[in-house]
């Protein structure tokens, strides 16, 4: 059964390839949704799939690509919106 994540990253996410490296997490795992970077500085998206896909992304959050440095992820479960691929949005 597909899951729905709306995942908010915070601390250094922007200018360093976290958008980027995301998208290919995502879509290297199977995932839907989209990612994008927000006015306030954080890296937000949406994610669809499996629970265990979700997960392993989540987890890759917390740490992102080398130059990221996260302080903060936070993951809700959301209605599924059955996204058709995984979209790199920007503002």
């Amino acid at each position: 059964m597909n899951r729905h994540y709306n995942i908010i990253v915070k601390g250094k996410v922007q200018g360093v390839a976290f958008r980027f490296s995301a998208h290919h997490k995502a879509i290297k795992l199977g995932l839907t949704g989209l990612v994008k970077n927000m006015p306030d500085n954080t890296v937000f998206i949406e994610a669809e799939g499996n629970e265990e896909a979700i997960n392993k992304l989540i987890e890759w959050c917390y740490y992102g690509p080398p130059k990221a440095k996260v302080t903060e992820v936070n993951a809700t479960e959301s209605e599924v919106k059955g996204y058709k691929t995984f979209e790199l949005k920007r503002l």
